[in-house]
């Protein structure tokens, strides 16, 4: 079994030398105090995204009970 620094090696063929370079230059970019704000941010973005693939669509839930109720208004006309 692989651990994630393993794995993120395995996936883009890169190094540990590599690995601290990126997070120098990232550290470096945004600055250390806004890597926290920009790791929550990531983070629930991506939940969002798990959300709305798991959940129903809202609008469409609606969409059906109204279809629903329009049915069993016309057939009592």
């Amino acid at each position: 079994m692989m651990n994630a620094l393993g794995l993120t090696a395995t996936l883009w063929n890169l190094g540990v030398t590599e690995m601290i370079v990126i997070f120098g230059v990232v550290i470096m970019f945004f600055g250390a105090k806004r890597i926290p704000e920009l790791a929550r941010s990531v983070g629930t973005g991506i939940k969002e995204f798990k959300k709305s693939l798991t959940a129903p669509d809202e609008d469409e839930t609606e969409q059906k009970i109204e279809d629903k109720h329009s049915e069993t208004t016309q057939t009592h006309l």
